[in-house]
């Protein structure tokens, strides 16, 4: 089917008590492992670049490849920029066939990010693409940008609502203790405050930083209000890694063998998660 918009996906998953996976792609064999994993198990999923992986393959080429894998898919696959921090890039990605894109101006006051997530979502609005915004200081290490964690900030509750009242979104990611990148200790999470902001706001709320979260921390969190999980940090690892242990274990060097093992490495612990957040069996109710 061609590539949907995560708005539906999401808004089902919400009132279902399940989570669609979100996973940073890194090119088109990462990809289309992702989309496997999600027919195999009926799931909806979301594949979602990076900047600077569209920046480096370039948008058409993205976006032809993601069609391409959607076309032959029987489940909702939504294409979606993670991240990104500029307006007119955001603008470029709805133009050139994103199903939704997220304008992260976090880093910015109060007002200035609620003006920026404004003007991106009045243009994708005219396109019907959704959108992601973000509110708070995520610790950690997105877009090779550092924030550490004396920098980091808690999503102020009254804020979120506000911002979810003013704007509509389609996911909100409120700072929610969560990190970015490989925990170096035990995360605190507010579970009181992703209660609360799902509650008041109705808007299916985003998990950032899901790599390395304990099963127990990912099913609360889902119970709450969170309906998309990205997983970024695992699908790196498992696309380095899915490379090298299989050449070593078989001493290929062919380059479409080792590919193919490392294809298998991220379809199974892509899996894997899909299964864990709940999203197993839910393809057939978005169609």
């Amino acid at each position: 089917m061609p590539l949907v918009s995560m708005k539906p996906i999401l808004d089902a998953a919400l009132e279902g008590g399940y989570a669609v996976g979100a996973f940073n792609m890194v090119d088109y064999n990462s990809a289309l492992a992702v989309v496997r994993a999600a027919e195999e198990l009926k799931a909806p999923v979301i594949v979602q670049t990076s900047v600077k992986t569209v920046r480096f393959w370039g948008h058409r080429p993205l976006r032809r490849w993601m069609e391409d894998i959607a076309g032959d898919s029987a489940v909702p696959v939504a294409l979606h920029l993670d991240h990104c921090k500029e307006v007119d890039f955001c603008k470029r990605c709805v133009d050139e066939g994103w199903t939704s894109v997220m304008i992260d101006a976090s880093a910015l006051p109060f007002e200035e990010n609620l003006a920026a997530t404004k003007e991106v979502a009045r243009y994708a609005a005219a396109a019907g693409v959704a959108v992601e915004a973000e509110l708070g200081r995520i610790v950690g290490v997105e877009e090779d940008k550092v924030v550490e964690d004396d920098e980091s900030r808690l999503a102020d509750v009254e804020e979120a609502v506000r911002f979810c009242e003013e704007v509509d979104l389609a996911a909100f990611a409120p700072a929610i203790g969560t990190a970015h990148g490989v925990y170096k200790g035990e995360p605190k999470i507010s579970f009181e405050r992703i209660e609360e902001i799902a509650g008041r706001t109705g808007v299916p709320l985003a998990l950032h930083g899901g790599t390395g979260l304990s099963d127990e921390v990912f099913t609360r969190c889902i119970s709450l209000g969170c309906a998309k999980v990205n997983i970024s940090t695992q699908l790196k690892y498992a696309f380095i890694d899915g490379f090298i242990e299989y050449h070593k274990e078989h001493g290929q060097y062919e380059p479409l063998k080792v590919i193919g093992g490392q294809f298998e490495r991220v379809k199974r612990e892509m899996a894997d998660n899909m299964r864990l957040f709940g999203g197993a069996g839910r393809a057939a109710t978005e169609e």
